[in-house]
């Protein structure tokens, strides 16, 4: 059996093979996986309208519409967290700019993102200029965990499935509360661990996951749930919405299983990176870690 551990790095060597990574390595390490793979999310996952980097969410009786569902996720955090037009939104991991667009253009905020990634920030700052609304978002390299801005600088801080690279999730959250406005929420919206001990094939599930996506750990719902508290945030509030989320964990199942032989063609000839193949093989261990209850998908908010 394995038991899971706070606050700790589970990558096995991920893209650095045999060093010790420091903290300024673990940012590159994530950097690394998302400049390889940009151009296999952009093919498969997300596309130019959306540009999600994240789960959707599917309520509907219909056929699954996977970008809708990616679109609906932004409007679900957006309702949950009471986000008004006139706040100003720092998305904290904004990937290439997905999020941040789709709030400047749907609902006028105006919004900040930072990645640990300059080639995602070049990226973002391209979409937003051909989606009309680079007046109104801003793209940075930063870690959301040592940002360089004012205290009290923004009334909304979004992290959608970018915490979990925050291997004390503390952190994120003491940056985040520095960063908020007096009554500013912060929304969070992840993967949470549903429990602390796995066997041997739910653990290599995990890790699968962990090198995959170059993530360090996921919290426990009730660790994060502590963590908040210890922050001082006060009315939090977490929505477990993992039934609406597994139609997009099955569609990425799906999507795995339909470029295997792409995959294994690409694989015999060098023309996958390590990230990329790393990336392929999450398709099949996420939906793993969904299906057995490993982990359970929640949207925290919460208030400075």
């Amino acid at each position: 059996m394995y038991t899971l551990k706070p606050n700790q790095d589970y990558r096995d060597d991920s893209l650095f093979p045999n060093v010790d990574l420091s903290p300024e390595d673990l940012l590159e390490d994530t950097a690394k996986h998302y400049d390889d793979c940009y151009w296999d999310y952009l093919r498969v996952w997300c596309n130019r309208r959306n540009l999600a980097l994240h789960y959707g969410h599917w309520t509907s009786d219909e056929k699954y519409n996977h970008h809708q569902a990616l679109l609906n996720k932004n409007q679900l955090l957006y309702d949950l967290a009471g986000i008004k037009s006139s706040d100003h939104v720092l998305d904290a991991g904004c990937g290439i700019g997905g999020s941040s667009i789709w709030m400047a253009e749907t609902h006028q905020n105006r919004v900040t993102g930072i990645t640990v990634s300059a080639k995602q920030t070049r990226y973002a700052k391209k979409h937003a200029e051909r989606h009309g609304v680079a007046d109104k978002v801003n793209f940075e390299v930063s870690d959301f965990c040592n940002t360089p801005f004012e205290d009290e600088s923004f009334d909304i801080i979004w992290g959608l499935e970018s915490v979990c690279y925050a291997v004390d999730k503390a952190d994120f959250l003491r940056e985040a509360y520095r960063l908020l406005r007096k009554g500013g929420k912060v929304v969070v919206c992840d993967g949470f661990f549903a429990r602390e001990e796995f066997d041997q094939r739910e653990w290599d599930a995990n890790m699968a996951f962990f090198n995959g996506w170059a993530v360090p750990n996921l919290a426990t719902r009730r660790d994060f749930n502590e963590k908040l508290e210890q922050e001082n945030f006060k009315s939090i509030a977490v929505h477990e919405v993992t039934a609406a989320t597994m139609p997009s964990s099955d569609y990425m199942y799906k999507i795995s299983k339909w470029l295997r032989p792409v995959q294994t063609f690409r694989e015999w000839f060098g023309l996958s990176s390590k990230a990329q193949t790393a990336n392929f093989e999450v398709g099949f261990a996420q939906n793993i870690m969904f299906r057995e209850a490993l982990v359970e998908y929640c949207i925290f908010t919460a208030e400075k």
